[in-house]
């Protein structure tokens, strides 16, 4: 997460935050043997931390220098990696210094801004993989598990690192305005691009190779947009300008201070070619033939590995996504212990998210299913370890967990990961499937906040709440007037900044902190306000019939009329979003009301007709029931104002683009509409006669 909202010297101000405390949920000292003594008290800020301990005085003298001090005495949400006296000791030695007076003012900012997230994070929130949050010099922070056999021999501990280079010796000491880690090392800055990283790591020759030759290594050296400008408007959440919401809830939004171009690249390494019995560029070329030769047989001849038509360029492409991620950022498992994910029924539906690649007209699936094959995978297709309900299963390649490697694999501009397998849109020699008509013949459910690589990079997806430490992460609703003390901070978006979003200056784009308190799909959501037209671009679909449809929250006034276009065709008549589905016009009806299963499946269709159809049955919220989510029965599908509105179809090439067009038919500037979840749902799914629909 990038919410890089202010330049950090200059607007030192007790607000200028990031939104969120976590809870701090802190392990006893017997669970962390080695690690110090915690000094743990609700009465300091993390700037009497580091004035009143010892340990700290030559990091609190380069805090001060850098005049961050003042700030993290302030109210507010930080992680403080705090190296001691001996590890700037250390430091300095390696620079032929003696004292913290001999560094530079750069030197002391870069140092500053490198140990400082603004963002709580304790080691029970994060364990294994990138931080969703930038340091405040906007570089990625990584930590990794490992087991200590060297501290205290013929005992094995934990041990925590970032960066794979600073260790973790004393953590999650809690203080009035996040936490503070003890680090026994100064975290060196991360300033190489991706290439730059990967050029470096042997086990991914082969693939950084085939990254020059197809010109995809000079893509990867893009990183920040010099034409954007914030303008006059505010880039912090001290401004007043909040959203109303019904029943006078608030918002209030800020802009970002840059537009950054990131990536994430999932590399299989040399071994995994050689699985293939690729181990040359050559033996790759010929391999790419092979994934993409039947897909795209009019490209045969195109020689060009610079031309995105020619196989290797398509092979690279594919492995790159648009836009920089956390391990557990890329689908709704925000983390090792997430309450979001309990939220989803994982005995029957994997949590997955699509997203467009490099290359042209392909998507690309990530799934983190639960049970014994746990974790990260890419085009999976499945339940756990079983086939879904339409008889599929194909495993993908799993990406390797951060404590699972040992460098260090962030950039200045993006990450990559290592993957078991290679990837493909096409035919898959691995597997035998072609991957396109395989994995991508489902439904493909997508939040709105991944339909552009700038909702990712700029980690407006998945933020939190600023909050305090007693009421967690995930945000709460806030009548707040004071926008310095509301805890709802969203991310505001300028024309021309949104990859994928077409709109003008008429428009309001914000994307809300993820909540459980709220019956917003995956938790959070895309908020479009004022007189809006905008056009979004679908993700590539492979050829066929499809239907496009939208989750929301419906049945409030807040709501407003919008116009559907799919490709600039009209679709119906303007949808008012004002009535729940208990109105006499929607007609919705719960299913213990309706009775058995041959009559809820009548209604169903009668529904989908009417352009209706409930809302998922995979997910539940804390407002669908009053334990909150699957622990006590409660999905989206039982709620009257949660439905998904079927707005068309369209047929794709599976090669060109698509858009849907959503333009306000009200007077007002303040109704918004709500564009929570996109369903792209193919024909051989929503209108098949041998299998229907599932309700999940």
């Amino acid at each position: 997460m990038n919410l890089n909202l202010k330049n950090k010297r200059s607007n030192i101000l007790p607000f200028l935050l990031l939104g969120l405390v976590l809870q701090a949920m802190l392990m006893a000292c017997d669970d962390d043997p080695g690690m110090d003594r915690r000094f743990t008290t609700t009465a300091e800020y993390a700037s009497d931390a580091l004035r009143n301990r010892e340990k700290f005085t030559l990091f609190a003298e380069i805090v001060d220098r850098s005049h961050m001090m003042d700030l993290l005495g302030t109210w507010g949400s930080y992680t403080v990696f705090a190296p001691t006296n001996e590890a700037v000791d250390k430091f300095l030695a390696t620079k032929g210094l003696t004292s913290v007076s001999q560094l530079t003012q750069q030197e002391c900012d870069t140092i500053t801004f490198t140990h400082i997230m603004e963002q709580a994070f304790f080691t029970t929130d994060f364990n294994d993989g990138t931080y969703p949050v930038m340091n405040m010099l906007d570089r990625p922070l990584t930590v990794s598990t490992d087991s200590d056999t060297i501290s205290v021999p013929g005992e094995v501990r934990l041990s925590i690192s970032i960066n794979k280079s600073a260790r973790l010796i004393s953590m999650d000491d809690s203080v009035k305005n996040g936490v503070v880690h003890t680090i026994d090392a100064v975290i060196s800055a991360q300033n190489s691009m991706l290439p730059d990283v990967l050029s470096v790591d042997s086990d991914v020759s082969l693939f950084y190779q085939a990254l020059e030759l197809t010109g995809m290594a000079d893509t990867l050296q893009k990183y920040i947009d010099p034409t954007y400008s914030v303008g006059s408007d505010s880039i912090d959440w001290t401004n007043d300008r909040l959203l109303v919401h019904t029943g006078n809830y608030y918002d209030n939004t800020a802009f970002m201070e840059h537009r950054y171009f990131k990536y994430t690249v999932f590399t299989p390494r040399n071994s995994v070619f050689a699985k293939y019995g690729v181990h040359d560029l050559d033996g790759l070329k010929e391999l790419a033939r092979e994934c993409y030769e039947k897909d795209y047989p009019e490209d045969a001849n195109v020689d060009d590995v610079t031309d995105r038509r020619n196989y290797l360029n398509r092979f690279v492409s594919y492995h790159i996504l648009p836009f920089s991620s956390s391990y557990y950022s890329l689908t709704s498992v925000d983390g090792p212990n997430s309450e979001l994910a309990a939220n989803f029924n994982r005995r029957r539906w994997d949590i997955a998210d699509w997203y467009e690649t490099l290359m042209p007209h392909s998507i690309l699936k990530c799934s983190f299913p639960l049970g014994s094959d746990g974790g990260l995978y890419v085009n999976r297709r499945g339940v756990q370890s079983r086939a879904d309900a339409r008889g599929y299963f194909t495993r993908g390649a799993k990406v390797a967990a951060a404590s699972e490697v040992n460098i260090d694999q962030t950039a200045v501009n993006g990450v990559y990961f290592y993957i078991d397998d290679i990837l493909s849109y096409g035919y898959h020699p691995g597997s035998g499937i072609n991957v396109k008509e395989y994995v991508f013949s489902e439904r493909m459910r997508i939040d709105c906040t991944a339909l552009s690589p700038d909702f990712m990079t700029s980690g407006a997806r998945g933020h939190y709440t600023r909050s305090n430490i007693a009421n967690g992460k995930y945000a709460q609703r806030d009548a707040n007037l004071t926008a310095a003390t509301n805890t709802r901070t969203c991310l505001q978006f300028k024309p021309g900044s949104v990859s994928n979003f077409i709109f003008d200056d008429m428009t309001r784009i914000v994307v809300r902190p993820r909540t459980l308190d709220f019956w917003s799909y995956a938790g959070d959501e895309v908020i479009i306000l004022g007189r809006y037209d905008v056009s979004v671009k679908l993700p590539p679909v492979p050829s066929g019939n499809w239907e496009v449809r939208m989750y929301g929250s419906f049945g409030f006034s807040s709501r407003g009329i919008v116009q559907f276009y799919i490709d600039n065709i009209p679709q119906g008549i303007p949808f008012d979003m004002r009535p729940g589905g208990t109105d006499p016009s929607v007609g919705w009806i719960d299913d213990s009301t309706l009775g058995d299963e041959e009559q809820i499946a009548a209604f169903d269709k009668a529904f989908h007709n009417k352009g209706w159809m409930k809302g998922p049955g995979s997910y539940g919220s804390a407002r669908t029931s009053s334990g909150g989510g699957f622990s006590n029965g409660g999905t989206l599908r039982n709620v009257s104002s949660g439905m998904r509105r079927v707005i068309g179809t369209f047929y794709s090439d599976g090669k060109t683009d698509h858009y849907l067009r959503m333009q306000q038919k009200m007077e007002s500037a303040d109704n918004e509409c709500v564009f929570d979840m996109i369903e792209l749902c193919p024909a051989t799914v929503y209108s098949n006669p041998d299998v229907a629909e599932d309700r999940l």
